[in-house]
């Protein structure tokens, strides 16, 4: 009998320091993010070509992502926003290659592996990875690629025809249930998956925070509201019986992605399987600023955030779900591209918004998390317009290079990303 219990003793010993070591899921409990027991407040990046860069295919180099990864967690940086994988044909100007998924059931093993060695590489840093299965925009293929696949004809690029004539023709996804069926298709392949590397099925690995739909879902119309809300309820629900263990979300812009209309996006983040609530902020892109007056503009920028922020907040409030601003950029200063222009507008923006994060995680509130966009890290940009074989930055291949990454010869800026990365390990631990 003493020999049974002091068996039992130190298998229960053993098996609980099997459960401590272990990494735990990123989770949600009362309105807040919660990892391995503790508050979770986190400053994150945007790493979106990630899995390319970890093939050992074109565009694969895992000497750099090993150093690139490595640069991020000395900054304290562990949450990683990144593309599953591009769709479609390649060869298409302003879009990423190499893509993922060739046509319908027929994928690139060479970028799976890359995501699965990505995965593998976080996990030894401890860093996790918040992955997005979908677009709504022309760069890595997503609604347009879907409308192609499911027979609706060639759809417009922006470079072609602006963008105007191409959200036009994007409000068709949201009706389009042949492409829904497509991306549900494709969801399944990636949540079924088992890494190579470490044998850990992806539903199983606590380097995964979260699935996410898609970058910036929009309906892109008022009239396609409904089936757009229709759409996101299914894919979520679908990960959900895929997967028990990962947070989902939307990947929304908040308001600004569902055509200014608050209640939408209300709507949208109340659904059951949707845990926690993304904004984005783009001041250049939305008006907010001038190309010829950047660093005039940044108080009314600072002041357009604030007011944008807190609208959402106040929905996340209500639906007692943390808040992450997943994405947010400012251009150089002089709106230009080189590395070695000066960011004082960008370091006053991301300081701004870093100060809304930290001073509400100081008060236990929901504004849980951003990523800034984006890490650019040791690229060395080779044209303004990428190129096949050019280094990847985070800027994607339709944008300027060097317009919004976050170089690691940026010292201004990575000095402002460091006292925030400090002050949020303060109100952590």
């Amino acid at each position: 009998m003493k020999k049974l219990l002091l068996f039992l003793a130190v298998a229960a010993f053993v098996a609980c320091q099997s459960q401590v070591e272990k990494p735990d899921f990123v989770r949600v409990e009362d309105g807040h993010f919660v990892r391995n027991g503790q508050p979770y407040y986190f400053v994150g990046t945007n790493f979106w070509y990630g899995a390319i860069l970890a093939s050992e295919g074109q565009g694969g180099n895992r000497d750099r992502l090993e150093k690139e990864l490595d640069e991020m967690k000395r900054m304290g940086i562990d949450n990683l926003r990144i593309l599953v994988g591009s769709d479609g044909e390649r060869g298409v100007k302003t879009k990423v290659e190499p893509t993922l998924q060739i046509k319908p059931g027929v994928y690139n093993d060479t970028i799976l592996a890359g995501l699965d060695y990505l995965l593998m590489e976080m996990a030894e840093r401890k860093m996790v990875a918040v992955l997005y299965l979908n677009n709504s925009w022309e760069w890595s293929g997503g609604y347009g690629y879907y409308l192609e696949q499911a027979g609706a004809g060639k759809q417009p690029r922006p470079d072609d025809v602006g963008y105007p004539a191409f959200m036009e023709a994007m409000s068709k996804y949201a009706t389009n249930e042949k492409a829904h069926q497509l991306f549900y298709d494709y969801i399944r392949f990636i949540l079924g998956r088992t890494n190579q590397y470490t044998g850990i099925k992806y539903i199983d690995d606590p380097a995964i925070m979260s699935w996410q739909i898609g970058n910036e879902p929009r309906a892109f119309s008022k009239e396609a509201l409904p089936a757009f809300e229709k759409w996101l309820a299914e894919a979520s629900a679908l990960i959900r019986s895929l997967d028990p263990n990962h947070l989902i979300s939307i990947g929304s812009e908040g308001a600004w992605g569902c055509e200014g209309d608050y209640d939408c996006y209300e709507r949208i983040c109340a659904d059951k399987n949707i845990d926690y609530c993304n904004v984005h902020l783009w001041p250049y892109n939305w008006g907010w600023a001038k190309p010829d007056s950047l660093i005039e503009h940044l108080p009314i920028a600072c002041k357009n955030t604030k007011e944008y922020i807190d609208r959402h907040l106040a929905i996340c409030d209500k639906l007692n779900k943390p808040l992450v601003m997943e994405e947010f950029g400012y251009p150089r200063d002089g709106f230009k591209f080189t590395l070695d222009t000066p960011t004082k507008g960008r370091d006053g923006y991301y300081k701004y918004v870093f100060s809304l994060v930290a001073d509400n995680a100081e008060q236990g509130g929901r504004f849980a998390g951003c990523n800034f966009w984006g890490w650019g890290g040791f690229a060395k940009p080779q044209h303004e317009q990428w190129q096949v074989g050019d280094d990847y930055t985070n800027d994607p291949a339709q944008e300027a290079q060097g317009l919004n990454s976050v170089f690691s010869t940026d010292t201004t800026t990575l000095s402002v990303v460091r006292e925030q990365v400090e002050r949020m390990h303060r109100v952590t631990f």
